[in-house]
């Protein structure tokens, strides 16, 4: 059935390719009118919310430039060993049980270096498709007894319902167990846990589940009583810390993409719905984490589209409570020739920096060269910091996307305007806050740029928003006023909607468990951590981003797709 689907989503995206730039409505000359509430907080910024796939075929992941680059995109988590290779990686010997793609210096030891050098938390899949408890609790005795890493989050498998269970032939996902059901999966996810628990009771296990609303969630095999994540979930509820979903939301435009975080607060609903069925007293405390997102399923990938999801789906995440947002790729690579998305030419590349790879008669930038995507990321450096306050913020647009963070000493408010044609009038409007009077600094990064352009533009009350970028106001408050009133807690929703599952649809693709070797390219000077506010008051804009999968074998780049199961082959 997954087969299916993506042969036709190829002949969709073929046919929708540079299509579906964001209609503009009738008013679209209107001004947008953005409200601020400043005084309703939506929750803090978690400590290691901002992250990144890498992965054992990526040996440039350590270099030095890369690794800068990371740190300067305010990359708070690095998730290892990749994808579904996880499922078939051995720590210990630093293999693949099906002989897959491992390059040198991406062991353990040597990955852990790089999440020190970019001041990242590790979050670590463990092998349950070929593995089992007992090494698993080895790697937990490895890393946090032996070594003093100490990880804390360990996932227990990657995409485990994709092993076959549902009916699509072997599936894309190792799973070595003669039960491939939730049933069997929610007894050894509780033995997983049991034996690293007792290794360093300190550590955090989390749960494979399907996507709500994405196949194949509700679905029931043959045999099975439930479906996957209540299955999983009535046996092992009370054995975990956190719950897993991958977000790849898809769209067969580039406008169908820019409005999917819309539908997040319906799958984070859905979710905290399962977690308080099945945790008990604990169920506040189980985390949500989406440790794979990218534009896959799209027509944008690298392009300018995709560099405007990247915050989006990041900031939309975290104010509906998620602890961890991990994107796919750090570098991947394309086997697909690049394709042209509204003027703009998208090298079909999953990874945030280049591979310099070619295909179709056409070759990458040079390698590590960030993606728009790159940009895409970065721009949350200008908008918030871990720990700082996330707020109400309203758009009466959905062209222009908003939110908005309180800082020490100031608010910022993120603007995307998602017409690649039109710029974009605001007004914007604060409660809780007074802003400082004047015009504001600008950094931004729009479609077509390829550096980060600071100026003096526009006030805090009136932005015009050059067309399909990513614009952060730095405000500090009025001389006299108190830099805003403490925030209250946002209202409890007290109604829970589920999300159904669409037909022939599917939120989650198998990873292939490699990253790529690529080369790479020159950061903007704009730092950042989950943050950079300046003095003064500021605005930022940016833009996009994408990626694949590529590895050098004797000089010769091999492209190894992440989807290595049922989708590319390995």
């Amino acid at each position: 059935m997954r087969l299916r689907f993506v042969a036709g989503a190829v002949a969709v995206l073929a046919a929708s390719a540079g299509v579906g730039a964001l209609a503009p409505s009738a008013d679209a000359a209107a001004t947008v009118g953005i409200r601020v509430d400043a005084g309703t907080s939506l929750g803090t910024v978690p400590s290691s919310g901002a992250g990144l796939n890498t992965g054992v075929g990526d040996d440039r992941m350590g270099d030095a430039k890369v690794t800068s680059l990371m740190k300067a995109a305010g990359v708070r988590q690095l998730r290892y060993p990749g994808g579904s290779g996880a499922d078939d990686f051995h720590w210990k010997t630093h293999t693949m049980g099906n002989g897959g793609w491992i390059v040198p210096n991406t062991d353990f030891d040597s990955f852990m270096a790089t999440a020190k050098k970019v001041g990242a938390q590790p979050i670590l899949t463990a092998n349950y498709g070929s593995g089992t408890p007992q090494e698993a609790a080895d790697w937990v005795k490895y890393a946090n007894v032996d070594k003093g890493y100490g990880v804390k989050y360990w996932e227990i498998g990657n995409e485990v319902y994709g092993n076959g269970h549902y009916g699509n032939g072997k599936g894309w996902e190792t799973d070595n167990h003669a039960d491939k059901s939730p049933k069997e999966y929610g007894k050894n996810l509780v033995a997983y846990a049991k034996a690293m628990k007792a290794v360093d009771p300190k550590v955090k296990i989390g749960a494979v589940l399907t996507t709500p609303g994405f196949w194949p969630d509700a679905e029931k095999a043959p045999g099975d009583s439930a479906d996957w994540n209540n299955t999983v979930l009535s046996i092992a509820g009370r054995s975990i810390d956190f719950v897993i979903v991958h977000w790849y939301p898809g769209g067969k435009t580039t406008a169908d993409l820019l409005n999917t975080p819309s539908r997040i607060a319906g799958v984070r609903s859905s979710l905290r719905s399962l977690i308080a069925k099945y945790a008990g007293s604990r169920a506040a405390s189980v985390e949500i984490a989406v440790t794979e997102t990218d534009t896959v399923f799209s027509p944008a990938l690298t392009s300018q589209a995709a560099a405007l999801f990247a915050p989006d789906t990041y900031m939309t995440w975290f104010e509906q409570g998620a602890t961890h947002v991990d994107w796919w790729n750090l570098h991947n690579g394309s086997g697909d020739a690049p394709t042209t998305v509204n003027g703009e030419t998208d090298y079909q590349d999953g990874g945030i920096l280049s591979a310099g790879t070619c295909a179709g008669g056409k070759c990458q930038p040079r390698r590590d060269t960030p993606f728009p995507t790159y940009w895409g990321i970065r721009s949350l450096t200008a908008l918030a910091k871990p720990g700082d306050t996330m707020v109400k913020s309203s758009s009466r647009n959905s062209s222009v996307a908003v939110h908005a963070v309180r800082s020490k000493g100031g608010l910022n408010v993120m603007l995307i305007n998602k017409s690649p044609k039109d710029a974009a009038q605001v007004s914007l409007s604060y409660a809780g806050f007074t802003p400082a009077a004047g015009a504001v600094t600008t950094v931004s990064y729009a479609k077509g740029d390829t550096a980060l352009t600071t100026a003096k533009r526009g006030t805090a009350g009136a932005q015009k928003l050059p067309p399909y970028s990513i614009t952060t106001l730095q405000l500090k408050p009025a001389l006299g006023t108190t830099s805003a009133d403490k925030p209250t807690p946002a209202p409890t929703p007290t109604a829970v909607t589920p999300v159904v599952s669409a037909p022939g649809t599917t939120g989650t693709r198998a990873q292939g468990g490699i990253g790529a070797p690529v080369g790479q390219a020159t950061p903007s000077s704009t730092s950042g951590d989950l943050a950079s506010t300046g003095a003064s008051s500021a605005v930022v804009t940016y833009s996009a981003l994408g990626g694949l999968l590529v590895i050098a074998a004797g000089g010769v780049l091999v492209l190894r797709g992440r989807r290595r199961r049922g989708l590319h082959g390995r």
